[in-house]
């Protein structure tokens, strides 16, 4: 028992990681109409960002994390002007081209911070004991902080009027643009909050784990299995299958072996998938 509640903890860290992840992915798909494989190089950013603002800089952990998070917000909001403006309509110029950002910043960082990880961590590696088990208290930050990103995400959405523009976007362009919404101004806003949530999740979390590169893939794979196991645009699909994913993910790794544990993961999804194909909420960001 005392072994399941560690691996919990751990699984509601990694679906707390995930969520932030998806939920960007998942707002780009719901307001352009795009399959943005540019955001694991958000995730790397937001970590390298963190890293360099803390070394170079001597900043805190948070102001860092802080900036960081703007900075990849910044990087997704121009990338969305230069490269995503124009064949915004064009899906799969637009996945080629979100690919090709993709490669050409983890490119740039490996020519930049080299191949191999970079030696940043966490500022907190204390340890919450209980009777009969240990929770690092970084799990829980991660968890708290992206508790806190996610619902101001909902209030963003939901309470404010730019929430209430980038869902009518959402829900059907051509009427929103008829009542004076201008797509020109919010879908750079919609990749910009997008990338936010990812440089966010690689600045909490990269420095619990590893930051290098390659940690870009691993994180666009989990981003889009998720949101496919969610339901392409909807938000709360998307939260729950994060943590679900991060749950199995951790509670099946703590007693089997981690290829076996991904394989069960992928069959999970797969079944899942078969009874529901649009996915455990394939709903739109007004319906979310």
């Amino acid at each position: 028992m005392d072994t399941l509640v560690q691996a919990t903890v751990n699984g509601l860290a990694l679906g707390a990681q995930y969520a932030l992840l998806a939920l960007g992915f998942s707002l780009v798909f719901g307001v352009l109409g795009v399959i943005n494989f540019a955001h694991g190089a958000f995730y790397v950013l937001g970590g390298y960002f963190t890293y360099s603002l803390m070394t170079g800089l001597g900043l805190p952990y948070a102001l860092a994390l802080i900036a960081a998070v703007l900075g990849v917000a910044a990087v997704g909001y121009v990338m969305e002007l230069l490269l995503i403006e124009k064949i915004v309509d064009n899906h799969e110029g637009t996945l080629i081209v979100s690919l090709g950002f993709y490669f050409v910043v983890i490119a740039a960082l490996t020519l930049f911070y080299g191949p191999e990880a970079v030696p940043v961590r966490f500022p907190v590696d204390s340890v919450l004991r209980l009777e009969g088990f240990y929770i690092p208290v970084a799990r829980l930050i991660v968890i708290a902080v992206s508790a806190v990103a996610v619902l101001g995400l909902w209030f963003l959405l939901y309470r404010s009027k730019h929430g209430i523009a980038l869902r009518a976007l959402s829900e059907n362009r051509d009427v929103a643009t008829m009542q004076g919404l201008r797509p020109r101004v919010y879908f750079p806003l919609a990749v910009a909050l997008s990338a936010a949530l990812a440089g966010l999740a690689g600045g909490l979390v990269t420095p619990i784990f590893t930051l290098e590169p390659p940690v870009g893939e691993a994180a666009l794979m989990v981003s889009f299995l998720v949101v496919v196991l969610g339901g392409l645009g909807s938000l709360v699909g998307a939260a729950s299958a994060a943590v679900g994913v991060g749950l199995v993910e951790a509670i099946a790794g703590t007693y089997l072996d981690g290829s076996l544990t991904r394989l069960l993961l992928f069959v999970i999804v797969l079944a899942l998938l078969l009874f529901r194909p649009s996915g455990i909420a394939g709903r739109s960001l007004r319906d979310a």
